[in-house]
């Protein structure tokens, strides 16, 4: 079984870091985002993986082309003009060809178990198989209409007055069925392909329990860094063993001043931190140098912008 991963967005969210980083290497605990989908499904045995790329594409490209990923074959579909979720999947149905396929997307964090998923959409006869992830988010987020075991809508757009708490997760397995429903130009997967499968032959839907973050916006992306580091390390043994990288909060490569002040916070290659700095529950990516004296809280840096994140989640700790 081949891998799509969706990743010529812009980032728009995430902007300014995406105005410098293609939002699918930005990094969490040290790691580019996408390596944990690489590692996931490497893990589940996928070695045949097709990038849609669009925004600092080239960037991108290099980047993973430079990379040592021992096992993985690795496919760009570039987009001169960006497709959409569902014209950009449109465009590689040759390259899927005539066989089931998973479908990801590039900004989330999980830890969802690849082989259940293919292995529950396998049994359930359907064209097509949604991940889906139980969160009090729902209605905020786009609740899932979940009917006689199927899917069945998306935030009420089919009139079907269906509401739970379950979202899309951005991961799916799919038969080549789907391109049928498809449009070239550009267009969302779920008002397309989706839709054509609730109408032709059904979507069944695999519940996913455990780690689940979309780290699309800025105060996401900052809480999936510090607030389930210790969920993430823990996947360390298995990442190194299936492609070779740990997650870590302090780059081996980064220089601290002896009397700089570190806490809760991730800190990246190359980064420089002088005398008498104090860094709290931030994100500081490769590159950043923080002047002697220099105090950052709760605050996402790269080298050229600081975002000051302002509203706290209730049950952080202060230090």
């Amino acid at each position: 079984m081949k891998a799509f991963i969706l990743a010529a967005g812009f980032g728009t969210r995430l902007r300014p870091l995406t105005d410098h980083i293609p939002k699918p290497l930005i990094p969490i605990l040290n790691i580019p985002s996408l390596f944990y989908t690489f590692f996931l499904l490497k893990q589940a045995g996928i070695t045949e993986i097709i990038c849609n790329i669009h925004h600092h594409s080239l960037a991108f490209r290099r980047f993973i082309e430079s990379c040592d990923l021992p096992g993985l074959m690795i496919t760009f579909s570039e987009e001169p003009l960006i497709l959409g979720t569902g014209g950009g999947l449109k465009k590689c149905e040759t390259l899927l060809g005539s066989d089931e396929f998973l479908l990801v997307n590039s900004d989330i964090i999980t830890d969802i178990d690849f082989r259940a998923l293919i292995s529950h959409h396998q049994h359930s006869g359907r064209p097509g198989t949604l991940t889906l992830y139980e969160t009090p988010e729902a209605a905020t987020i786009g609740y899932i209409g979940v009917g006689d075991t199927l899917v069945q809508d998306f935030r009420n757009i089919r009139n079907t007055g269906l509401v739970s708490s379950y979202i899309y997760t951005g991961t799916a397995v799919l038969s080549p069925k789907i391109f049928r429903f498809l449009k070239e130009e550009f267009s969302g997967i779920v008002d397309t392909g989706f839709t054509g499968l609730i109408d032709n032959g059904g979507l069944s839907y695999y519940r996913h329990e455990g780690l689940w973050e979309d780290i699309g916006s800025m105060e996401k992306y900052w809480q999936v860094n510090l607030d389930k580091a210790s969920i993430i390390t823990g996947m360390s043994d298995q990442m190194n063993l299936a492609i070779g990288m740990r997650p870590h909060t302090i780059s081996p490569e980064a220089y601290i001043s002896t009397d700089a002040e570190i806490s809760g916070s991730v800190i990246g290659k190359g980064c420089r931190i002088g005398a008498d700095c104090t860094i709290r529950n931030s994100v500081l990516l490769p590159g950043v140098t923080v002047k002697p004296g220099t105090s950052i809280i709760n605050a996402v840096v790269d080298p050229f912008s600081t975002t000051v994140i302002e509203r706290q989640q209730q049950n952080r700790k202060q230090t």
